[in-house]
């Protein structure tokens, strides 16, 4: 248990103030809730002594009226400290994983779920903002009101008070019996929740397949399955407390027949006077009132403790190291020597050494699978190189501070992805202080203004989630606008004209010749025809280069990148025979 709370505090942080508020708030409950008994014992004196009088009812009844508003105040107050603490809590966690996501390698990303990924920041952190600072105060309330109450048993009568503290004992050692059970089903529930995001992802992503190849209802078998398997966990997991609940509730009915055998006999020995008598087997009814919320809570703290150490880890993933080189990259020659990479244990680049000159063209082609991308997306750091190094400006690019990195490197990928939100934010990706002219600017420079202005509500125009309501050619021109806006010298494209339309390709290439002008671009096409002009072409085969040179060169050569060209020729003048 303590363990537990442990965690919980460590996973509070900046709300510790609110949780220990929520605490001291319940503890000051038990103790208005114990003050009602005072104020029945006071009475209780006072009619077997035959001394009731006004004073004493008006007394006693006084007694009542601060404890009911010391409980009303208190609990008021704890459920406000715990709602501001669970909400709160979540909400730097999630930003704290936002930040954290952006830290580590993007490696990270191509080994770690999505589907988990995604369970963690919404389905468990809402069940630690839901239930977490709300279960640590009735668990703790639970248990300082049943201390309070077995601590009041001892102080009226000892023998009384010692079955009370053997039965709470027993109490919670059936407790710490059903926890462990709940933590090892509560392993396997946040497993079949992470196959069922996954899943619920994979068949919101692939909706257009299931509906082409008519694999929903029934045959969507993957998805049943998840469904079924968290329906079963969850079933499981109710099953395995219930024995133990069975077990509290007998604990709990011998205790109390246990305390009132107790008081009689102690009544009628004289050692225990009417009023003590009367209090005792009260108390023995309502000693366990707390433990019960307690125990049944606990079960449920434990589950939560998954979600805690989920993102645990997340925490616990390592940063990419960062450089301390913070000037500005001024030259932007680069240079890889050496450099090998691999993923999974799949060699990637072997010893690749190339240089691209500052403010020129270079051109990456090659069959697929040849590590063009992977090249790339070295420049920017997605990955660290496995051995050589990639040089920018005649400096490592480990040296330098990641954000001064990526400040000099603007990168248009053939997947553009937009997100939910006015078309004006999207560009704003790439200068988030940039006015509205500016936005203006670079959308007419990347030849998308006029589209955008046709749009319902121009600039302010909300478009869906991964920019599904534009097509492709839209979506490219919107991204190479953020490449301008941001106006960094290196530029990358990743297979930015592959798969546009003819209608799109023209201004497209407008676009890009307007990006491009005076900058260090490095592109990657399936259409070889729009890197004709680029000063140097890299050839890639199997990870290695295996030609380099300028268009004209390299069909001399009659080598890679020669029959490139001619496959390429021989499938665009393909027909279809009827």
């Amino acid at each position: 248990m303590l363990n537990v709370f442990k965690k919980i505090w460590n996973f509070s942080k900046e709300e510790q103030v609110n949780i220990k508020k929520s605490i001291l708030a319940g503890f000051l409950h038990a103790v208005f809730n114990a003050l009602e008994f005072g104020a029945i014992y006071y009475m209780l004196v006072n009619i077997f002594s035959k001394t009731l009088d006004y004073k004493a009812i008006f007394i006693c009844l006084g007694i009542l009226v601060i404890s009911l508003v010391g409980k009303i105040m208190t609990l008021k107050i704890s459920q406000m400290a715990q709602t501001h603490a669970g909400y709160f809590m979540a909400a730097h966690k999630r930003i704290e994983i936002g930040e954290k996501i952006k830290r580590v390698p993007m490696g990270f990303f191509s080994s770690f779920s999505l589907g988990r990924l995604t369970t963690i920041a919404t389905s468990s952190l809402s069940q630690a903002e839901m239930w977490v600072p709300m279960l640590l105060v009735l668990v703790l309330g639970g248990v300082l009101n049943t201390l309070v109450f077995v601590l009041g048993t001892l102080i009226f009568n000892v023998k009384v008070g010692l079955v009370a503290v053997v039965g709470v004992i027993v109490f919670f050692i059936v407790t710490s019996m059903m926890e462990k059970k709940s933590s090892a089903n509560a392993d396997k529930m946040t497993e079949t929740q992470t196959r069922l995001t996954k899943e619920v992802l994979a068949t919101l992503q692939g909706m257009q397949v299931i509906k082409s190849y008519n694999l929903g209802g029934e045959n969507n078998r993957a998805l049943r399955k998840s469904i079924k398997d968290t329906s079963k966990i969850l079933l499981d997991l109710e099953k395995s407390v219930a024995p133990y609940t069975v077990i509290q509730r007998i604990v709990m009915g011998i205790t109390t027949v246990a305390m009132v055998y107790v008081s009689l006999k102690l009544n009628l020995s004289g050692e225990l006077p009417l009023a003590e008598t009367i209090l005792m087997i009260m108390a023995s009814f309502i000693i366990f009132e707390g433990l019960i919320g307690a125990g049944s809570n606990m079960a449920i703290l434990r589950a939560c403790e998954n979600a805690i150490d989920s993102v645990g880890f997340i925490d616990s993933m390592p940063d990419m190291k960062e450089g301390e080189v913070s000037e500005s990259i001024r030259n932007n020659n680069i240079v890889f020597k050496d450099v090998s990479f691999s993923y999974d244990d799949r060699p990637i680049l072997k010893n690749v050494s190339a240089e691209i000159k500052e403010n020129t063209m270079t051109a990456i082609v090659g069959p697929s699978g040849s590590g063009k991308t992977t090249f790339c997306n070295l420049i920017a750091r997605f990955w660290d190189v496995n051995s050589g190094e990639i040089l920018i400006g005649g400096k490592n690019i480990k040296d330098y501070k990641i954000e001064n990195l990526m400040n000099s490197i603007s990168m248009v990928f053939q997947d553009v992805y937009l997100f939910e939100d006015t078309i004006e934010n999207n560009i704003k990706f790439g200068k988030q202080n940039a006015s509205h002219d500016e936005v203006v600017q670079a959308a007419k420079k990347a030849r998308c203004h006029e589209f955008i202005e046709a749009l319902p509500e121009g600039y302010d125009t909300i478009i869906g989630e991964g920019g599904a309501s534009l097509s492709g050619g839209e979506k490219q021109r919107i991204s190479i606008a953020r490449a301008m806006l941001k106006d960094a010298d290196i530029i990358i494209f990743d297979e930015a004209t592959a798969n546009i339309d003819p209608e799109n390709e023209d201004k497209l290439k407008e676009a890009i010749e307007s990006l491009t002008k005076n900058k260090t671009v490095i592109m990657i096409a399936h259409r070889l025809k729009t890197i004709r002009n680029a000063e140097q072409i890299i050839v890639l085969k199997d990870g290695e280069i295996v030609e380099r040179g300028n268009h004209e060169e390299l069909i001399k050569n009659n080598g890679l990148y020669s029959d490139l060209i001619n496959a390429k020729a021989k499938a665009e003048s393909w027909k279809l025979n009827n």
